[in-house]
């Protein structure tokens, strides 16, 4: 099968892309900035030369962290690293209860915790993500095929208990620290029998937030759900995940953003069949489109785009929907942060992880997740073309840079929204500073100069 195929129902609707997509992007993603320059009388400057950097961005775009100081040499695990910040600016934190604490009462926060394969310290993950302006995200509060061994036969008020104890943990250590809280994950998956009895009651979402909303008043509490449920259904009101969400709203249940997972996980015959649902860009906006009228926050929370190899073909079309994916979630106007899944190639989750599993699994290409080649980066650390992509996107395309000259005392331009740098010089005199531009907002700011 030719795979450029399965890019059909993209460059199919070219005009949509041209259109709505480009001008949703220009709309919605970017603000006007005016800037006056004075002097220390208040008076007006014209005539300053005004370079204006955008060095952030308020979208927010990132990758789990989940292999922070888990490679088999240093020197990968510094490339892991340089990798992450050069593109993302939020980083999605492992807070799996079965790897927090994997003993009752023995939890794992801590820097110096032992280690857990794929489930780094949380404490270590928060001072990366500060010492490098990326914004953490926590997942997941209450996961049902994560919940550990040592409640499995517990009854149903020994595991709220339990959760609210974690909760509360939780809350102590890092509320301040993580805007949004991943509160329920993954509630349309099969039920896994040896969890808990808990997950089976009616009110269990219910709870579940309320609890989160007692000890996270200021946090955003969002809810994930895993793909089909989220791109592949009817795109209507009946759908399971829109009804549930519906249903806990209407309860008064506070739920402010909506997580919407998208792993092709598929061989690639199976890829055209989805492709008619997952790759289609018009079906796409209709469910984001829908699922806005429940709540105006919207987060495509977990991403695996496969190539299926190294071959130089695969990767290419790898990167291209990449690049079409992203373009059209970055322009819906309700979307607010797009989280890749792995950054690299030949690291995927594995049962049982073992010291020996472990060693027999990285880099095997033939085994669990990692037969989608789904990764932004080889197993050797080199970029693939995907993370070009992504890599020209968010610091090139979407980024805003100009020089411009001062008339009337001010500098006015529209950009896209994020955090800037600027220098402004005159009289052979450069004075430099920062400043902040909302998107979808006339953005006012003054600098003043001694002269």
């Amino acid at each position: 099968m030719d795979r450029y195929r399965v890019l059909e129902y993209f460059e199919n609707n070219k005009d949509f892309f041209e259109g709505t997509v480009n001008e949703n992007i220009e709309k919605y993603r970017k603000g006007d900035m005016r800037i006056s320059i004075v002097d220390e009388n208040g008076a007006k400057i014209s005539g300053a030369r005004v370079k204006v950097k955008q060095v952030g961005h308020e979208f927010k775009f990132g990758a789990n962290l989940f292999l922070l100081d888990e490679l088999e040499t240093e020197e990968k695990n510094e490339l892991y690293k340089e990798h992450f910040k050069r593109v993302f600016n939020m980083a999605t934190l492992p807070f799996y209860w079965t790897s927090i604490e994997p003993e009752k009462g023995k939890t794992r926060y801590d820097k110096d915790s032992p280690k857990y394969y794929r489930r780094p310290a949380i404490d270590l993950c928060i001072e990366f993500c500060e010492e490098n302006g990326i914004e953490p995200r926590e997942h997941a509060l209450a996961y049902e095929h994560q919940f550990p061994e040592w409640l499995a036969n517990a009854s149903v008020d020994e595991v709220k208990e339990a959760l609210e104890s974690r909760y509360k943990e939780i809350a102590q250590r890092y509320a301040d620290k993580i805007p949004t809280i991943e509160v329920t994950n993954e509630m349309l998956w099969d039920y896994n029998a040896g969890a808990t009895k808990f997950y089976n009651e009616n009110d269990y979402v219910e709870w579940c937030f309320r609890l989160a909303e007692k000890y996270f008043p200021n946090n955003q509490l969002a809810i994930n759900e895993y793909t089909e449920a989220c791109w592949w259904a009817n795109c209507r009101a009946t759908d399971n995940y829109y009804a549930y969400i519906q249903a806990n709203l209407l309860k008064g249940v506070r739920i402010d953003a909506i997580g919407m997972q998208y792993h092709m996980f598929c061989d690639k015959a199976a890829e055209m069949e989805r492709a008619k649902h997952l790759y289609n860009p018009i079906s796409l906006y209709e469910h984001m489109d829908l699922y806005s009228s429940l709540v105006n926050h919207l987060q495509v929370t977990e991403i695996t785009i496969p190539a299926y190899s190294n071959d130089a073909e695969n990767e290419e079309i790898q990167a291209r929907l990449i690049e079409y994916l992203y373009t059209l979630w970055f322009s819906h106007p309700n979307m607010e942060q797009i989280i890749y899944w792995n950054l690299v190639d030949g690291y995927a989750y594995v049962e049982n992880p073992t010291p020996e599993r472990i060693r027999s699994t990285q880099g095997n290409m033939t085994v669990g997740e990692n037969v989608y080649y789904g990764g932004l980066v080889r197993f050797d650390m080199t970029p693939k073309p995907a993370y070009k992509a992504l890599d020209t996107l968010i610091n090139k395309r979407w980024r805003t840079n100009l020089e411009l000259c001062s008339q009337n005392g001010e500098v006015s331009f529209r950009g896209f929204g994020g955090d800037y740098e600027f220098e402004i010089s005159i009289d052979g005199k450069a004075t430099t500073g920062t400043f902040a531009l909302k998107a979808q907002e006339n953005n006012e700011y003054i600098i003043t100069l001694k002269r």
